[in-house]
């Protein structure tokens, strides 16, 4: 053993140990500490996009439902206007038809006027024809005499037919 004291070998073997245990300590604590942290870091990370993805499917989940419900409202607003163009149509039938007979019924108002007016004036023509007719029967059968006997007979009894 004495030997191994006296080899420069034996105490650079010797001083490699004692600075790896000296420095083994300290660098074991650095090394395990940025271990420890990158280590944290990754759970962290791993956390975080663990709660992305909730949210994310919370989100999706949450979209599907607002979707759903739009179609299920876009349907109820589709009916309702399916509705609403029925009713109006049916109004607007029953619309028209109330105008027609209206006009219809105005129409025949109007055909009744004409043929009253037209009645009218036919009786008119009839009686001035009439009265034309009348004179010159009158005209031909008077002669001045009895035409002037007529006139004194008709004064004479307009007293009478005023009271």
């Amino acid at each position: 053993m004495a030997h191994l004291f006296s080899d420069p070998e034996f105490w650079v073997l010797l001083a490699v140990l004692i600075f790896v245990v000296a420095v083994w300590k300290p660098a074991r604590r650095a090394i395990t500490g940025a271990l420890d942290a990158r280590a944290e870091r990754i759970r962290q990370e791993l956390e975080a996009a663990r709660n992305l993805r909730e949210e994310a499917q919370r989100a999706l989940a949450a979209y599907q439902l607002r979707q759903q419900e739009a179609a299920a409202e876009a349907g109820l607003i589709i009916t309702h206007a399916k509705d609403a163009a029925e009713r109006i149509a049916a109004q607007s039938l029953r619309d028209l038809e109330e105008m027609l007979r209206r006009r219809q019924l105005l129409a025949q108002e109007r055909i009744a006027q004409e043929e009253a007016k037209a009645l009218t004036e036919i009786r008119a023509i009839a009686v001035d024809v009439a009265i034309s007719a009348a004179r010159e029967i009158i005209a031909a059968s008077l002669d001045e005499k009895r035409g002037a006997a007529l006139i004194d007979d008709a004064i004479a009894a307009l007293p009478r037919q005023l009271n």
